[in-house]
């Protein structure tokens, strides 16, 4: 394949479409998911920028300007690389690469979104609280930003030909994945356990019991399994379609804590630290148990162990960092296990039996 073309698609023995549909090569994912970067960081700039300025009063402002200007050039690369397939003789849908119908489909409703984000500002106010995430053009606007940001995961997902690559090969989709968990994870914000600090860890779980006065016990523990889910679904649904290379958890965990850590101020980095160790145990996890939709006992035990070690990693992380344990041993040493159990259920529901 020579770089910066696009790669006809093979077609199945026995297939009756006479779809022309290039596949997007290496390097138009890693560009698309690059300047999908962009944007994605100007949103949790925007993100840091409503929960602590205090006088965030326009539409107009720094924050703003590194969100649309990323999505302006995030869409002018895919519009461009549509308009190298036209030049190339493809018409129509035949023009756009496989995997990339939703992005070419979400740009004009991101624009709309944008203006309409506009007239909300002005006319209704700027939100500052939890508000935020329910804002009708801001979940417009995330949505068409998964479906732009996943192009590069769907472009290797369609590829039946890759079913182990390597991490080099892995990084577009492993971004467009990470970027996405992100997003997600960012939109849950009032149930995120990530931007806890240790010190609020060890005080969640401190309490009087039988005081009927949990305090934020019931926040925390609750945030554990919205998290848990968030981030192990993705993964569970990768190794489903390939044997992941060493790294695409990792990669997973840094992303997601590169941008928590902005959300949260800069004020969780151990509890950050934390989730990137954990990260490296996964993929030994996937290293060692190699779990597929083949291999239903490993994927199994591979849900359950790695979201076990992601939380057991995230209470001994807060543990060490404020040197004491939380007074209620129960909380913080069923946390773990409730969450493995979870996960456990959730690869049960994705891989009820073997494939035959």
């Amino acid at each position: 394949m020579t770089p910066g073309r696009e790669a006809e698609v093979d077609e199945p023995a026995g297939s009756l479409t006479t779809s022309r549909r290039p596949r997007a090569d290496y390097r138009t994912d890693l560009v698309t998911v690059l300047l999908g970067t962009w944007f994605s960081i100007g949103l949790f700039l925007d993100a840091w920028a409503h929960s602590n300025v205090p006088e965030l009063e326009s539409f107009f402002t720094p924050w703003h300007a590194v969100f649309y200007s990323g999505f302006a050039a995030t869409g002018a690369w895919i519009l461009w690389v549509l308009w190298r397939n036209h030049q190339q003789g493809l018409r129509g849908l035949d023009a756009v690469p496989v995997g990339y119908g939703p992005a070419v489909v979400a740009l004009p409703l991101f624009a709309a979104a944008g203006v309409g984000d506009y007239l909300w500002h002005t006319f209704i106010g700027i939100e500052q609280g939890i508000d935020i995430l329910f804002s009708p053009t801001h979940l417009v606007l995330i949505t068409s930003m998964v479906l732009i940001l996943t192009a590069p995961l769907r472009t290797l997902w369609s590829d039946r030909g890759v079913v182990s690559p390597s991490l080099k090969r892995f990084l577009p989709a492993g971004l467009a994945l990470s970027f996405t968990t992100s997003l997600v994870l960012l939109f849950a914000g009032y149930a995120d356990a990530t931007v806890f600090t240790g010190e609020q860890v060890i005080r969640a779980f401190s309490f009087e019991k039988g005081a009927n006065g949990i305090g934020r016990a019931a926040e925390l523990a609750a945030s554990v399994v919205v998290t848990n889910l968030i981030m192990i679904v993705p993964l569970l649904l990768a190794v489903r379609r390939f044997r992941l290379p060493f790294g695409a958890a990792t990669l997973l965990a840094f992303v997601v804590m590169l941008l928590s850590t902005a959300v949260a101020d800069y004020e969780n980095i151990s509890t950050a630290i934390g989730f990137i160790v954990s990260g490296v145990l996964i993929d030994v996890l996937v290293l060692k148990l190699r779990p597929s939709e083949d291999r239903v006992k490993e994927y199994r035990i591979f849900a359950g162990a790695a979201s076990f070690a992601t939380w057991a990693v995230f209470f001994a992380t807060a543990i060490i960092d404020q040197g004491t344990t939380p007074s209620v041993t129960e909380m913080w040493t069923g946390a773990p296990v409730m969450a493995a159990l979870h996960a456990v259920l959730m690869a049960v529901v994705l891989v009820p039996t073997a494939r035959r």
